[in-house]
């Protein structure tokens, strides 16, 4: 991966296989645009709710020349449900770009 990534958790532990699962998904969303020139991902858990226990939101914030591309995915019980949903919005405005 050639694409400069920094990842953030908060309110969380950072994991060995949440990173894994970051870098996938950015390896994938290479497919769809090779001009990409930064990467953050910022996943959060949020405060727990009574009823629906832990909550995560996960962002995306891309960078290709002349334009900067965020997306997120709020809200969901599972960390990498979350991450996905956040990556496929961002490669969708990716192929949007692309045209």
């Amino acid at each position: 991966m050639q694409i400069p990534l920094q990842i953030t958790m908060r309110e969380m532990d950072r994991s060995d296989a949440l990173d894994a699962a970051i870098q996938d998904q950015m390896r994938k969303l290479e497919r769809f645009h090779d001009r990409i020139t930064r990467c953050r991902v910022t996943i959060e858990q949020l405060g727990r709710h009574q009823q629906q226990g832990r909550q995560f939101a996960a962002k995306v914030d891309l960078r290709i020349p002349g334009r900067e591309i965020v997306a997120s995915h709020d809200h969901h019980e599972d960390v990498y449900v979350a991450l996905r949903d956040a990556f496929d919005s961002a490669r969708r405005q990716l192929e949007e770009v692309a045209g």
